[in-house]
């Protein structure tokens, strides 16, 4: 599976809300704006313009577009770092305020059943759309998941 498919499996209705939760201000922190900017061909990034294009970025995953997916996840992953701390700490996953090392092996801290355990630990703290999302793309950056996690309704 590739990340564009991460997004698609989790179902175009969650990526509003995965969008209304991108920071500009983490974006400019980290030095992702203009980068995203550009692969978003937004002449602004704001909330309005990212609420307004959604169908397009749809578009765009349905295309498999792995360089816009691969920006995509990092805005939105980027501007929710506390939780990514969280769920690393909880898994035992090394890592130095939500990054971790490209050689670690994180596969080893992603046992039976993981997903469902960050999900029942997070969902009261963080907005549910956002943690399945951040489950999915660990699962498939770390432990190459070919199918995306869906809780129970």
């Amino acid at each position: 599976m590739q990340l564009s498919g991460v997004f698609l499996q989790l179902g175009e209705e969650r990526l509003p809300h995965l969008l209304r939760g991108i920071s500009i201000g983490k974006l400019r922190t980290f030095q992702l704006y203009e980068r995203f900017k550009i692969r978003t061909h937004l002449p602004k990034v704001n909330t309005e313009n990212l609420r307004k294009a959604s169908p397009r970025f749809w578009k765009r995953l349905q295309e498999q577009d792995e360089e816009f997916a691969t920006d995509l996840s990092q805005a939105i992953l980027i501007s929710h770092m506390d939780m990514i701390t969280g769920v690393l700490n909880f898994l035992g996953i090394p890592n130095e305020e939500g990054f971790f090392a490209k050689e670690t092996d994180a596969k080893q801290y992603l046992t039976e059943g993981w997903q469902a355990r960050v999900y029942d630990k997070f969902k009261s703290d963080f907005q549910p759309d956002l943690l399945v999302f951040y489950i999915n793309h660990l699962g498939y950056e770390m432990a190459g998941d070919e199918t995306a996690y869906l809780p129970a309704a």
